[in-house]
């Protein structure tokens, strides 16, 4: 498919593209086209929303949906490295996408993007831990967050000691043995690729490498490198706010069931959901300000 015939996609087409990637031929054609769709305005996404809300406008939902089909490809490129097919990484997160937009509050004061993007992780960190099989273990909620946190709190890869094995079971609310398991599990023995007897027989792992898709090690070293970055900010961000600051935070837009409502936080710090609204407003300020 070329750019010109992405750009003549009619919209039944392109919906249902999100439930199906490859329906528009190869994926790079799929993420040509959704890459080429216009970014809705402020204004016009909070019409679109208001309208979904009130009116349950499906060509609006659709919309809304289509707009932020980009997103969702960036989000799931992330997950790259578990070795799943990225088709199958983004048709999960559209599913957690079109979660979002059914659930977003156009009141809120947020785009949507930002809240979206919860919702894409959370469905793509369910595909990954049901198909990957080194995280079998990976069954309950603070295992699944060990496990999709590990990875960048390990301090240059390098084998955790006693100490730091006791700090991030503290900070992921999991046991220390739990998280020597998982560390164990994602770090994995080494194998050759090339057969090392012999034997004429290539019954080495590299025969049944495909070479579809690769991946430039660099550019996969560079988003690593970059999602690092990107935690250890955020982790920075969330450290300057106070107790319970912080805790409004977390539980508004780092769950992964979807977070606490303003009405479950207000019960909980016994004032009013208004209140917990100007603090969690206060507290995202002062974080963009920080990361900037």
């Amino acid at each position: 498919m070329t750019n010109s015939d992405a750009l003549t996609l009619q919209p039944s087409q392109l919906a249902m593209a999100i439930s199906n990637p490859g329906s528009l031929g190869t994926i790079e054609a799929y993420i040509t086209t959704v890459n080429r769709l216009p970014v809705l305005s402020a204004e016009r996404e909070l019409t679109l929303a208001r309208r979904l809300r009130d009116q349950e406008d499906i060509a609006a939902a659709r919309e809304l949906v289509l707009s932020h089909l980009r997103l969702v490809v960036s989000v799931a490129r992330q997950y790259l490295g578990y070795g799943l097919p990225h088709a199958d990484l983004i048709q999960e997160g559209n599913v957690g996408l079109m979660k979002a937009v059914k659930r977003f509050d156009p009141e809120r004061g947020v785009r949507l993007v930002s809240f979206a993007v919860h919702w894409i992780k959370a469905e793509i960190h369910e595909y990954v831990v049901r198909n990957w099989r080194m995280v079998k273990v990976a069954t309950t909620k603070a295992q699944r967050k060990l496990f999709f946190n590990l990875r960048s709190m390990r301090p240059d890869g390098q084998t955790l000691d006693t100490h730091q094995v006791a700090e991030i079971a503290a900070t992921l609310k999991v046991s220390p043995e739990e998280v020597r398991e998982m560390e164990v599990r994602m770090s994995g023995r080494e194998l050759p690729l090339e057969n090392q007897d012999d034997d004429d027989e290539p019954y080495a792992p590299i025969a049944y490498l495909s070479d579809e898709g690769r991946s430039d090690p660099t550019q996969v070293i560079e988003r690593q490198a970059a999602d690092d970055r990107q935690g250890n900010g955020l982790t920075q961000a969330l450290d300057i706010l106070d107790a319970r600051s912080r805790r409004i935070v977390e539980s508004r837009w780092l769950q992964d069931d979807g977070g606490a409502t303003l009405h479950d936080l207000a019960a909980e710090f016994g004032v009013s959901a208004e209140r917990i609204r100007q603090i969690e407003a206060a507290a995202m300020k002062k974080m963009r300000a920080h990361l900037s």
